[in-house]
């Protein structure tokens, strides 16, 4: 597994360089050892509070708060469905349920193949397209059973 130090020097460097306050510098270098690990890995919370000044445990829990930093490793498709009220009162607990029974897994776990990862997240923002999901950054609202089922069977 590459480090940031490994696969990014040059890119930490320049972080550092840009935010010389190197408690501000955490979230933009938590940024780049997602991208270059795929996930935030032990090794890399440390490197990031080597880089950073800070304790492990700090960087860990800035890390932690941010969902969208992954803690463990993701599948292929990281499947987010909203929680918000919005949402709620359009359908969703029945549309994950639906998610977890299709998948085979509960949320905050990851297919066996690796294919998808289930979450959910407390707001998407786009109420008015409510009940909504993302899957890797992309956003589909206006859900049915029928359009998840379309829109996973569409990926490869």
């Amino acid at each position: 597994m590459p480090t940031i130090a490994e696969a990014a020097v040059e890119e930490a460097r320049a972080i550092l360089h840009r935010l010389p306050n190197r408690h501000s510098s955490s979230i933009p270098l938590l940024y780049l050892a997602w991208k270059t690990c795929g996930w935030l890995t032990p090794a890399a919370l440390d490197e990031v509070a080597a880089l950073t000044g800070l304790s492990p445990a700090t960087v860990e829990g800035i890390a932690s708060f941010y969902t969208m930093f992954p803690l463990h490793p993701r599948g292929k498709y990281h499947i987010e469905i909203c929680d918000n009220i919005s949402c709620y009162i359009n359908g969703a607990p029945d549309l994950k349920n639906h998610l977890r029974n299709k998948l085979g897994i509960e949320f905050g776990q990851t297919t066996p193949d690796g294919r998808f990862t289930l979450d959910h997240v407390e707001c998407l923002g786009n109420c008015c397209e409510a009940p909504c999901m993302q899957i890797n950054g992309k956003e589909y609202g206006g859900l049915t059973v029928r359009k998840i089922d379309e829109i996973l069977d569409s990926l490869d």
